[in-house]
Order: C-alpha cells, then sequence, then structure tokens
C-alpha cells in the first residue's frame, strides 16, 4: 500500500516538473488592417491578407472601411479598433504622408509594430533614421513606374502628340502623386506632347467627372486624359462617355474595378492599369508572421507587381484574376 502510495506520488512530482518544464504554446500572432477608404482596391487587399492569415494561424482583424479618404477619419477608425482588443501589428494603408505620422508613432510606441501597405508616411524610406523610420516595412506598386508606362502607351495610340489632362486625388497621397509624376515624366519624352492641367478631386467621383468635363470644354483639343485612381478613373471615364468623346479622347485608367474593366470592353477607357492589391495584403501578412514569430529580419521596402489589361489582352486567360473584387 504504501509503495502504491510512493509511485502516485513520484508520478504526479513528474507531472508537475515536466509541466513546468514545457512552455504554454504562444498564443498566435494578432494583426489588424487598416484599410484607406472602402472602395473595390482594399477589399481585395484584405482578401489576399485573410487567405495568407488563414494559412499561418494568424488572427486577422479588419477596422471599418473608411467612407472618405480623410486622416481625421481614419485615425479615430484606427484608434476605435485598438481600443477594442490587443494587437501586435497594425497593417494600414495611410492616407496622408504627414498627418498621419504622430498617431502612428504613438501607436508604434505603445509596442504595436507597423507595416504601411499601398500609401506609406513620410518619404517612405524607413531605413533612414527619422520621424517616419519606425514601419518595419513598406509594400507597394512601383507607382512612378506604372504612371510612366501609362503615358507611353497613350502616346502610342494618339501617334506621339497632342495635350493631356490629368485627374487625381489629394496632394498629400503618396500614391496618387507618384502616378502622377510618372505620367508627367512620361509625356515629356514626347516632344510634341504636353499635360495642360492636372486637378484634385479629392477622392471623390462625382468631383472627378465634373472636373473632367470642365477641362474637355475648356481644351477642345485633348488627346488624352488619365485618372490616378480607383475614383478619378471612374469619373473619368464616366466624363469622356458622357460627350460621346469615346475613341477621340484617349483614357488611361488606373486601377482594375470591374466598372473600369467593362468600360475597357465597350470602348469607353483605352487601357487599365492593374495592381496587384491582394498580393499586397499577402506579402504584408507574410513578411509580419516572419518578424515577430519567427524574429527574421525583412527588407523596408518591397514592391509588388502590376499589369496593363488593354483591348488585345482583355479576354486573354488568366487575366480575370487581376480584376478587383466587390466586398
Amino acid at each position: 500500500m504504501r509503495i502504491g502510495k510512493l509511485c502516485l506520488y513520484l508520478l504526479i512530482l513528474l507531472t508537475r516538473l515536466y509541466s513546468a518544464g514545457v512552455s504554454e504554446e504562444p498564443p498566435p500572432l494578432r494583426i489588424l488592417y487598416m484599410p484607406g477608404v472602402a472602395d473595390p482596391f482594399y477589399y481585395t487587399l484584405e482578401q489576399g491578407a485573410r487567405q495568407k492569415a488563414e494559412e499561418l494561424g494568424v488572427i486577422l482583424d479588419t477596422a471599418a472601411y473608411p467612407s472618405v479618404w480623410n486622416a481625421e477619419d481614419q485615425v479615430l477608425i484606427l484608434e476605435a479598433a485598438l481600443a477594442l482588443e490587443e494587437y501586435d501589428l497594425v497593417m494600414i494603408a495611410p492616407v496622408a504622408t504627414d498627418a498621419l505620422i504622430q498617431p502612428l508613432a504613438e501607436i508604434d510606441a505603445r509596442g504595436v509594430k507597423i507595416i504601411t501597405v499601398d500609401t506609406k508616411i513620410g518619404d517612405g524610406d524607413y531605413r533612414v533614421p527619422s520621424d517616419w523610420s519606425f514601419p518595419l516595412t513598406h509594400i507597394g506598386t512601383d507607382n512612378v513606374a506604372g504612371g510612366m508606362r501609362l503615358a507611353e502607351y497613350i502616346a502610342e495610340q494618339v501617334g506621339e502628340r497632342g495635350r493631356i489632362y490629368i485627374n487625381t486625388t489629394t496632394p498629400d497621397t503618396s500614391t496618387t502623386e507618384e502616378r502622377k509624376e510618372g505620367f508627367v515624366e512620361g509625356i515629356a519624352r514626347f516632344p510634341e506632347m504636353e499635360v495642360v492641367r492636372i486637378d484634385y478631386n479629392g477622392d471623390l467621383q462625382e468631383v472627378a467627372a465634373a472636373q473632367t468635363l470642365a477641362a474637355l470644354q475648356d481644351f477642345p483639343d485633348l488627346v488624352g486624359v488619365f485618372g490616378s485612381n480607383v475614383f478619378s478613373s471612374q469619373g473619368i471615364s464616366e466624363a469622356v462617355g458622357q460627350t460621346g468623346l469615346s475613341g477621340a479622347v484617349r483614357v488611361a485608367a488606373w486601377d482594375a474595378t470591374e466598372s473600369l474593366i467593362e468600360d475597357l470592353r465597350n470602348g469607353r477607357v483605352d487601357v487599365v492599369l492593374a495592381q496587384k492589391p491582394a498580393e499586397m495584403g499577402a506579402l504584408a501578412v507574410e513578411y509580419a508572421y516572419r518578424a515577430l514569430t519567427e524574429g527574421r529580419g525583412i527588407p523596408a521596402k518591397i514592391t509588388s507587381g502590376y499589369l496593363l489589361f488593354t483591348p488585345s489582352n482583355l479576354n486573354d486567360p488568366g487575366m480575370a484574376q487581376y480584376v478587383y473584387s466587390r466586398k
């Protein structure tokens, strides 16, 4: 009887010693996604992030989608989400290069790491010590190169001569400013072409359409127009189609929404640049996992791809996967 009790005590002791020596499983990485605005690009980015999160066992929550492109609104939504739950990292598309620096720096100081996707803060060079060097990385399109490629395509379509109009969002948005700069630089390579006006629409499609209608009236000899993002592009397409100038005025659209791909199909748009938002989202989750779970270093900048939809490749097998999704 005593031997039995002794064995039982030994078994209990060994079990406790073993339990003390085995660490508990660490909790899963928890990420908050903060989109820039409610549009198909950011919905598609979320889908890519969510698929990768499920693959890696990461918990991914999404903050409320802002209804407008506005720094104050984005910060309020972000802080409300962070008040409800503890997160290891925020992946955010900051809607302003400057206005988001301080709010994100304060979040980082609380121990919540930051990855920027699509848009960035400061000049986006997180390698150089500065007020905005705290994000782990930035993941996005080479916007300057994309703008230049669209300019070259439109120049080819119009015989490398004529006047061009640009419609874009806000001066404090990194991506659209880079696209504008790339497009302007691309057009400048053709001596007989010029950009005659650049308008900012505040990321409102109805404003973009009205501004484009005014430009078409003020410059009746326009040969092409360029929209720098979803709402700019949908606005210029609407305006050119409304005036019956489709084909006569070439339309270069940035962002492959279902609406813009349909406009390309029916001749209201001549070329659509498709970013790869799902790839951006997946890369953000993957690199967050590498850095915070595996302790691996990651590059300060990661470039995702893009491609052009044109009338000649619109129906090619495999192109449909690059059309942005609706929520």
